[in-house]
């Protein structure tokens, strides 16, 4: 798999991706990120890549040259699955979402910056608009970072333990089930029984009785999905 960031502040994006599951699995030649700065196409002596909105609203806008010149030059060396911009109001990024886009090839993620991106981006450039959640932050780049990982720690070889993802909360719809290691007694603290018991059987019953409890009492609208 290959994804393709754009941003105009491509330090954000460093140690996110230089490190944990997605560094070593760049390493490893599973993925490549490429991170673009888009002042390559910025315009004028300054390499502007923004300017004031027609209007009159507070706030710089991201303009449409620099992100379209940057996009077909990427579009030129090969095909993409998605150009994928992140925007508060696009849809909400869940796991359904990240597995859907961990079978693809290849990735375009935009970070809009200032107040946002020129509309006709968005209308003529972008195929797929995710969220991270209902609130604002000041750029796409962290957004970007977790969608990527999200991604990248489902590709096949990303984990030590590749069966350690089908157990992640939110795969089959639940919240994961609580999880243990030793001492098997801590401060009086102790390990449930079952856990030490050896039988798979009860074990499996049990994770998957507390999966079902913790997801009815801490997110009961994962169920209505289910339903």
């Amino acid at each position: 798999m290959r994804i393709d960031i754009l941003t105009v502040v491509p330090e954000l994006l460093e140690s996110p991706l230089s490190h944990s599951i997605v560094g070593r699995a760049i390493k490893k030649g599973i993925v490549e990120i490429h991170v673009h700065n888009l002042r390559k196409y910025g315009l004028g002596p300054r390499a502007n890549v923004d300017d004031y909105s027609y209007g009159g609203d507070a706030g710089m806008v991201m303009m449409v040259e620099p992100v379209d010149r940057m996009i077909a030059e990427l579009k030129s060396e090969r095909d993409y699955d998605e150009v994928i911009y992140m925007s508060p109001d696009g849809e909400l990024l869940d796991q359904g979402i990240s597995n859907e886009l961990s079978l693809k090839e290849n990735l375009i993620i935009l970070c809009g910056h200032y107040k946002g991106i020129d509309h006709r981006i968005r209308e003529h450039l972008i195929t797929r608009e995710i969220s991270v959640g209902d609130y604002v932050v000041s750029g796409g780049e962290i957004p970007a970072a977790l969608l990527a990982d999200s991604i990248v720690r489902l590709i096949p070889g990303a984990l030590t333990d590749e069966t350690s993802a089908l157990s992640d909360s939110f795969q089959d719809g639940l919240l994961s089930p609580p999880v243990y290691t030793r001492p098997a007694e801590y401060k009086g603290w102790k390990v449930p029984d079952v856990l030490l018991s050896g039988n798979p059987k009860l074990i499996r019953a049990w994770q998957d009785e507390q999966a079902l409890e913790r997801t009815k009492a801490l997110r009961p609208k994962l169920l209505e999905g289910n339903n």
